[in-house]
């Protein structure tokens, strides 16, 4: 009698979290229906086929070479959207991280032009990390001697940080035997990442999801992290407590810093090899929005960097066979963000 009594039960409560799971998975789904009609009300109102366009975005993105190309720009989002993520969890707004991998990018160059030979591969990555670190660290510094919000200083600070690689491509490291146009001379073949066997994707995803993979064991299993957690939540609180509020919050954007650094040194190792006009692509925004798409979890921005990634690579397709302007793209990326963050916000109520 009391195994007949105690089956239900256990039934109803394994039955929960799929229904649960099953109305979130719903949910998504529509969410992103949804952003995928409005985009493609848009196209109509460009006098576009959206059937024809969209068709050709998810035709293009399941090619082998797109494949690769996919996983190729995903890997400095991955980065990019650790450090988002990492000073989320402390209650910052990391909204620097264009500017921390374009001096991420400038440092690991000047490692690049300094160094000859395979030793300076290494170097690169390091340096990278700690010039966004160092960049990252202005944001802090301010926001804990004078109490600038650290939104508005790293946002901010990426016009700087386009300044100086500017300057540094037009004057000093500009390559004299070059065609003329701004950039460093390439670096050496030993100078860049390696690829992985047989494909056109560099080592550096395996970076990328190594970083991932840290920062969730870190947030997820440390006193660390749960002290950054606890700052996140209520800093007067965590001050009380006899927590270092201002080391963990230096902390946390350095890391974050370091992350968007290791993007520009891997991007610029793995794919550029030279500092030029336009290096990043906006990687640093993308990446804030991938940080967003996955509510500031350390392995579902993973997922959302790929997706991000694909549908950057998908969207070629609407200029080469729509005709549509390149950055008709981002309109799909902006859409796909509000309804996600507008789903949950519903969820939440």
């Amino acid at each position: 009698m009391t195994a007949t009594l105690t089956q239900p039960v256990a039934t109803e409560q394994t039955g929960v979290p799929l229904r649960t799971a099953l109305r979130t998975a719903a949910r998504w789904i529509g969410a992103l229906a949804g952003a995928v009609t409005l985009f493609a009300v848009l196209l109509l109102a460009k006098g576009v086929d959206p059937v024809a366009a969209l068709t050709g975005m998810v035709a293009q993105a399941f090619t082998g070479p797109s494949l690769e190309q996919i996983v190729i720009k995903a890997t400095p989002l991955v980065l990019g959207a650790m450090a988002v993520v990492l000073p989320a969890r402390a209650g910052l707004t990391n909204v620097g991280g264009e500017g921390q991998i374009l001096i991420g990018a400038v440092a690991a160059a000047g490692v690049g032009l300094s160094v000859p030979g395979p030793a300076a591969l290494p170097l690169m990555l390091l340096a990278g990390a700690a010039g966004g670190a160092l960049w990252a660290g202005v944001a802090a510094a301010m926001r804990l001697v004078v109490g600038v919000n650290e939104a508005v200083t790293t946002l901010l600070l990426n016009y700087v940080a386009l300044d100086v690689m500017l300057y540094l491509i037009y004057e000093p490291w500009k390559d004299p035997h070059g065609s003329g146009q701004p950039a460093t001379r390439p670096l050496e073949i030993v100078q860049r990442m390696p690829l992985v066997s047989g494909t056109a994707v560099h080592m550096g995803i395996v970076v990328a999801l190594l970083v991932a993979g840290a920062v969730w064991l870190v947030l997820r299993g440390t006193s660390f992290g749960f002290h950054l957690s606890v700052v996140g939540g209520n800093p007067e609180a965590a001050r009380r407590a006899g927590l270092p509020v201002a080391r963990l919050i230096l902390a946390a954007m350095l890391l974050g810093g370091a992350f968007a650094g290791l993007a520009g040194a891997v991007h610029l190792a793995g794919v550029e090899f030279k500092l030029r006009p336009g290096l990043t692509t906006n990687i640093g925004y993308i990446a804030f929005l991938a940080a967003w798409l996955a509510r500031h979890r350390p392995l579902p921005a993973v997922g959302a960097a790929l997706l991000l990634a694909a549908v950057t690579v998908a969207g070629d397709s609407l200029q080469l066979d729509s005709g549509l302007p390149a950055a008709t793209v981002n309109v799909l990326m902006g859409l796909v963000l509000l309804a996600v963050l507008g789903w949950s916000r519903h969820a939440r109520r």
